[in-house]
């Protein structure tokens, strides 16, 4: 069984995405226009941030629950800035058990407005807030260009919506839940991400002030892995979300929306893989170590076998997500191939000469080759594991912090900024006018990707036209 090598990165990237998805097994393409089936590994790397978040969410007072994927048409209409944002987008149904319905409805692309419609059922009181409700699940946006994981018309995610009786709750809601974004990118998936807020034209629609997690890609284009929405009284007003007060006077709600989505998958694969497959961050892949048997005749097998039987139980015993690979149609070398396609972060052979000295060979994956490769004893095997697994996890956030870092740069002026877009990303002072943020768009096809929460102290003038500035932005081409 021979295996297909990938197209590098370096001679197409877009085509390394896209062969890479398919080869090591995580998604596949739907017979529908744009939507992705995702295979059994796909999904166990989802849940594995599903199961992450969902724990933080828990944490801070949220609970989940579960609203209808269909939606009246009416409620788009209800909120202006909602449905232009979202009517290129949408989905709709007109017909239903053979018949023409009264009222088209409309696929969810997220759930604002059927969820403020409850929400103006269920909020009287003052006493009834704040309310925190988180909910899993998919929505359908018609894209016309999808990449699998990154841009597909059926996507999954998590949206939470929440209702308060004040603005300075509302916003300390938004930003907790970026910190949670923020923390779970940088720990959980290795992505060293940048918060800020969106520009104006950036924003979400109907949103008051949209902020979110920004990463770079080994192609050096940006990708917004999560977004966090502060949305005022425009949800609440358009379906009237409102409750009484404590001086029994009538007042609408502040709320808040966030979602984070599948195309975290995206930039897990993009940041981190390599020209052999995947690389999975050992704190969500969905198998952390897998040990490869090797022997030749029935005799080694035996011996192999007892040992790597005892490794498997005491490495599963510890925790450790593990496979033991013990099929015997293929050969080792196409197995150590196949795992590393699929990104598992230590690879453990076990073969006669390691079972006579008592040892086992480790490989990590973030170091193919020799570099990566160790002789450790099998006595203890279960820390030494453990502790490769920690080791490898901030190596790679170091890896692409670093990568990161060294492709920000700061332009001198507008000509090398538009030199610097090509390649990276420009961290600049803009005036934050739209006319200077659209001919940045214009003349180099890079957008603001958020204005960071960290600025420097001193003041400086646009990149652009040279007004004075408060802020520094950072311009990219984005997925």
């Amino acid at each position: 069984m021979a295996e297909e090598k990938l197209t590098t990165r370096a001679e197409d990237f877009s085509e390394w995405y896209n062969q890479l998805v398919l080869k090591a097994d995580l998604a596949d393409y739907a017979p529908v226009r744009g939507c992705m089936v995702v295979k059994p590994y796909g999904w166990t790397l989802w849940e594995n941030i599903t199961a992450a978040l969902d724990k933080e969410f828990k944490a801070t007072g949220h609970v989940n629950a579960a609203f209808p994927t269909l939606i009246p048409m009416s409620f788009f209409e209800k909120e202006k800035a909602h449905v232009e944002g979202f009517a290129p987008e949408l989905a709709v149904v007109t017909h239903g058990g053979g018949e023409l319905l009264e009222e088209p409805l409309v696929v969810r692309p997220t759930s604002e407005t059927i969820i403020g419609y409850m929400y103006a059922k269920w909020i009287k009181s003052w006493r009834d807030l704040p309310i925190l409700i988180n909910q899993w699940g998919s929505v359908m946006r018609w894209e016309l260009r999808t990449k699998l994981f990154l841009r597909t018309a059926e996507f999954y995610w998590q949206e939470g919506h929440t209702a308060h009786s004040n603005s300075e709750e509302a916003k300390e809601e938004m930003f907790r839940i970026l910190d949670i974004y923020a923390n779970f990118a940088i720990n959980e998936a290795a992505l060293p991400v940048v918060k800020g807020t969106k520009s104006e034209t950036e924003r979400f629609a109907g949103a008051q002030i949209t902020t979110s997690i920004e990463g770079m890609m080994q192609d050096k284009k940006a990708l917004q892995s999560a977004t966090s929405h502060y949305f005022g009284q425009n949800f609440a007003k358009a379906f009237e979300i409102q409750y009484v007060d404590q001086n029994n006077t009538l007042q609408f709600c502040e709320t808040t929306s966030w979602g984070l989505s599948t195309r975290m998958i995206g930039a897990i694969i993009m940041t981190h893989g390599d020209d052999q497959g995947l690389v999975l961050p050992p704190r969500l892949a969905p198998i952390q170590a897998v040990i490869v048997p090797i022997f030749k005749t029935a005799e080694e097998k035996a011996k192999v076998m007892e040992v790597a039987d005892r490794v498997f139980k005491e490495l599963k015993a510890a925790g450790i997500r593990i496979k033991m690979d013990d099929r015997d149609n293929v050969s080792s070398g196409f197995k150590f191939n196949d795992w590393e396609m699929r990104g598992v972060p230590v690879r453990i052979e076990v073969g006669p000469k390691d079972v006579e000295k008592g040892s086992v060979a480790l490989a990590r994956r973030d170091r193919p080759g020799r570099e990566g490769k160790s002789f450790v004893p099998q006595a203890g095997l279960d820390s030494t594991v453990s502790g490769l697994l920690v080791e490898i996890q901030d190596a790679l956030l170091k890896r692409a912090t670093e990568f990161r870092d060294a492709n920000i740069h700061t332009p001198k002026d507008y000509d090398d900024l538009k030199k610097i877009v090509t390649d990276g990303w420009a961290f600049a002072y803009w005036c934050e006018s739209r006319e200077c943020e659209a001919k940045v768009k214009e003349d180099c096809k890079a957008t603001t990707r958020n204005i960071p929460f960290d600025q420097p102290k001193e003041e400086g003038t646009c990149i652009v036209c040279g007004k004075p500035s408060k802020r520094k932005v950072y311009f990219a081409k984005a997925y």
